[in-house]
């Protein structure tokens, strides 16, 4: 499920936190993977012109990549997986977060 942050100017923006794996073949052939990272980033901008990138980080554990950013649609959140899953990810997931302050505001809500 999608949970949007709060409205701000020009429509709802949610934070997505997504998380890929890619395969082996094309992790370690790092001018291949730079290659394909640029590709996919270009392909991504112009699908989904409603992203912005906060970050883009490797990691050392069960996943390779982990990118944060904002959509302003699920439906921009999907498109974003489903070309990392085309341009070689075997695992890829999309979690929705939302600032620390909006979360005390919704769980203040839940508790009255």
């Amino acid at each position: 499920m999608y949970y949007p942050c709060k409205q701000k100017k020009g429509g709802q923006h949610g934070f997505i936190r997504f998380d890929d794996k890619i395969d082996a073949g094309n992790l370690w052939d790092i001018n291949r993977r730079e290659a394909i990272g640029k590709e996919w980033k270009k392909k991504v901008d112009d699908l989904c012109p409603d992203v912005k990138w906060i970050s883009h980080l490797a990691l050392l554990g069960p996943y390779d990549f982990m990118d944060i950013y904002e959509a302003d649609s699920v439906e921009s959140a999907a498109k974003v997986s489903m070309l990392t899953r085309a341009n070689g990810a075997v695992t890829a997931e999309s979690w929705p977060a939302m600032h620390w302050s909006e979360f005390i505001d919704v769980m203040k809500g839940v508790d009255e």
